[in-house]
């Protein structure tokens, strides 16, 4: 069907929009940027903050843009009158009236939505006395999230997230009037629910009222004791966004700068995580050829995502067998690195702190997951966000755009462009396929892209043909899309023998840890495919695109571990699940 146009005018200019357009959409696409604070595209549209308004010429009063539906030829739109600008700044200044104004202490401070407009539009923070005189306790029992209710303006960005992008509602909007507050049913904290520690929160948060649990003070005081041995790894998508810290464009690599800085941070070795992503393929890929030909759980369900294993757990304990028991990447290389890597290096283990570099609060939670240790030492001692890391960076005083581009330390500083593309949803699918499919066929692949796994889309399918053999397989990324699929598999409504699930839309591109962007950029720009781009890119570079080229892993099973799947491999490298309540 032809989509119906309508012609409208913004400030007076002509434009043409599809019928039913929002005035804000409307604005966007004419190059006006329209403030907002509640809205968040496909999060978060209910016209609640108020700071959208516009005139709607023959509309009684303003209308908020972002809930106003553009169905009449000629609608005109104005903007930037004065009436507009008193209202706005009047709403700002009422909703700075329930905000605690700590900005110099905040941890979103430069980043804060709110701070913006404060400024943008000259508001007096004190203009309306506080509305709330007594503070309200910091939620942190958690290992992940910390939650800040004085902080929190009402805007719901992160109860949209939470239940209509992840399908978890772990928090929801409490009591009335100005006793109003977002939080846990019952008054229970969030290690209480069935939190999946993700993040979306707070990457949809506009302000400071949800961050991450700071971990850099155990990094220092580790990196500051010479009797320790302080080694960091590096997943795939954090040098894909840490340039966003320091002002680059999203979609700008900076690994190499990542690196340097890192090195001059004082970390005894810096290390590429990608080598341990192609560790994983080669546990997964033979478990899952494995249960394949011998009769086991099918479909094999990936388990690199914490927080999906997290969701399973209370959503899906019924499918528990069908996880993977391989561990992620990040405790793979824990594991690796104090088991195999120490003696090489004549280091002794016991005086190893291994920290992740990692763009996902959920792995906070992991680190302590039980089933996470070998020999009494925990496979990673710290984890640390992309944001993290670049607070750190910046307090050391160092540089980032100035640094030069430096590599990985030896011997950890290869890995294949299929442990790259891991960060991205369908990364995990297309990697394990490459190597899957040379052993089944038991040649080389001509071409090892599998671009039908490949794409931001919620759920998708597809199937390979590999000899005799058909492998059925599904993506899907945010838990709301898996359990859709999930249903789908249950109901007999989809099939599949491998599914890979990532707890966060798009993959850990888009993970809780990565570096804030406002409102104006997510609704503009999918961030998921920009910063993807960065991972699919790398992978045509690199000089092995399959994880069982990588000659770090055949050194690894050749010296240590034997062959995939072998009683030591899941000694040290598989795991176990447990089910929880709803």
């Amino acid at each position: 069907m032809e989509t119906k146009m309508v012609n409208i005018k913004i400030n007076g200019a002509d434009y043409s929009v599809p019928y039913g357009t929002t005035v804000l959409e409307a604005c966007r696409q004419a190059g006006i940027e329209i403030p907002t604070l509640c809205y968040l595209k496909d999060v978060n549209e209910i016209g609640a903050c108020r700071l959208c308004l516009v005139e709607v010429v023959g509309a009684r009063g303003l209308v908020t843009s972002c809930v106003y539906p553009i169905e009449r030829e000629g609608t005109e739109i104005l903007t930037n009158t004065a009436k507009v600008q008193a209202a706005r700044k009047m709403n700002i200044q009422l909703v700075l009236s329930a905000h605690e104004k700590k900005c110099l202490s905040c941890i979103r401070s430069k980043t804060c939505e709110l701070q913006k407009y404060a400024l943008d539009y000259g508001v007096e923070e004190d203009y309306f006395k506080p509305v709330k005189t007594e503070s309200l306790p910091l939620e942190t029992t958690g290992p992940s999230i910390v939650r800040d209710p004085n902080k929190c303006i009402l805007c719901r960005r992160c109860v949209g997230a939470c239940n209509r992008v992840q399908g978890i509602g772990a928090i929801g909007m409490q009591n009335r009037g100005y006793d109003t507050v977002v939080g846990c049913a019952f008054e229970q904290n969030l290690t209480d629910t069935t939190c999946i520690n993700c993040g979306q929160c707070i990457v949809s948060c506009p302000v400071g009222a949800l961050y991450e649990k700071d971990d850099t003070d155990k990094i220092r005081e580790a990196l500051n004791d010479p009797t320790k041995h302080v080694a960091i790894c590096c997943a795939p998508s954090v040098r894909a966004q840490i340039g966003e810290c320091f002002g680059y464009e999203p979609g700008t690599d900076c690994e190499g700068k990542m690196v340097a800085a890192l090195k001059r941070l004082g970390f005894d070795g810096v290390y590429d995580m990608n080598f341990t992503a192609d560790l994983t393929i080669m546990e997964e890929a033979t478990e899952l050829l494995g249960r394949i030909q011998n009769g086991g759980t099918l479909p094999m369900i990936t388990s690199c995502s914490p927080g999906w294993i997290k969701y399973c757990e209370h959503y899906f304990p019924e499918m528990i067998d069908n996880l993977s028991t391989c561990k992620s990447p990040q405790q793979m290389f824990g594991a690796i690195y104090k088991a195999f890597f120490c003696k090489k290096m004549g280091v002794n283990p016991e005086d190893v702190v291994f920290v992740s570099a990692i763009p996902c609060t959920a792995k906070k939670f992991e680190v302590g997951r039980d089933g996470q240790s070998n020999d009494d030492l925990q496979n990673v001692d710290i984890a640390v966000t992309t944001r993290e890391l670049g607070r750190m960076i910046e307090s050391a005083g160092i540089n980032f755009k100035m640094l030069p581009d430096e590599k990985f330390d030896t011997p950890i500083d290869i890995g294949s462009g299929a442990g790259a593309i891991f960060g991205a949803t369908g990364g995990v699918m297309e990697a394990a396929l490459r190597t899957a499919a040379e052993v089944i066929l038991g040649t080389t692949l001509e071409k090892v892209d599998f671009e039908d796994v490949r794409g931001v889309e919620g759920v998708k399918f597809a199937q390979y043909k590999l000899g005799d053999m058909t492998v059925r397989v599904a993506v899907a990324s945010g838990t709301a899309n898996a359990a859709k699929l999930l249903r789908g598999i249950q109901s007999g409504e989809y099939q599949a023998d491998f599914i890979e699930i990532m707890a966060c839309p798009g993959g850990c591109v888009n993970g809780g840890g990565q570096p804030i962007q406002p409102a104006s950029v997510r609704n503009s720009m999918d961030l998921r495919a920009v910063r993807a781009k960065i991972l699919y890119d790398a992978d045509k570079n690199l000089p092995y695109r399959k994880s069982h080229e990588n000659p770090i892993i055949k050194l690894v099973y050749d010296e240590f571990l034997g062959e995939p799947n072998s009683h030591k491999a899941h000694e040290l490298l598989h795991t176990h699940y447990v089910k929880r309540s709803l």
